[in-house]
């Protein structure tokens, strides 16, 4: 099923033009993850490739279906020049590759935390996945296989991500969207949550 990735990569360069960057990381056991970055503008996104070489399998199926099941890539929008985001990179491949290493299944309106700074100085050591299909849509493949979704992700702060899993993603979103949160802005502080 390596055959996925060109194809992936394919629809990301059709959304998202040229990447100016790109860097792979393994860890052991897994496949290799790849990050890509690309430069519109002032944003700059992250987008992994490699996520979706294999579908996610539920931690409590006793045998993993190679072929069928959820199949996602991450991807990361920032303002650039405001912080050393590209330090990003190891992070996202871990989140990318938590699928193989810890059988979860990363869905939208999950928290995801690498239990560090996201970069250096981040302010955020976690993400709240978002719903696919804005940036970059959803690659059908050949059935049986499940279309691979380009899920967004959106940096929280620890207070935001205490206040989530308290309240739901929805309500995290509602009150980023009624405050104006520019969730790009690599160094804003958290929304207030009282």
């Amino acid at each position: 099923m390596a055959d996925v990735l060109p194809l992936v990569e394919a629809r990301l360069l059709t959304a998202l033009g040229e990447p100016d960057a790109r860097a792979a990381v393994t860890f052991l056991g897994t496949d290799r993850v790849e990050v890509l970055r690309f430069q519109e503008g002032d944003i700059v996104r992250y987008a992994t490739l490699g996520m979706s070489a294999r579908p996610m399998a539920d931690p409590t199926a006793v045998i993993a279906d190679p072929v069928a099941g959820p199949r996602a890539e991450l991807v990361l929008s920032v303002r650039g020049g405001l912080a050393d985001t590209d330090k990003v990179l190891r992070p996202l491949a871990v989140l990318a590759a938590s699928p193989q290493v810890e059988g979860v299944v990363v869905t939208p309106g999950a928290s995801l935390d690498v239990g560090e700074p996201l970069w250096p100085g981040a302010p955020f050591t976690s993400v709240l996945v978002a719903e696919p299909g804005g940036l970059v849509e959803d690659l059908e493949l050949d059935e049986p296989m499940d279309p691979v979704r380009f899920l967004p992700l959106l940096p929280m702060t620890p207070n935001e991500a205490a206040w989530k899993r308290v309240h739901g993603a929805q309500e995290l979103q509602e009150r980023w969207l009624t405050r104006g949160t520019d969730l790009r802005d690599p160094a804003r502080v958290s929304v207030p949550l009282d």
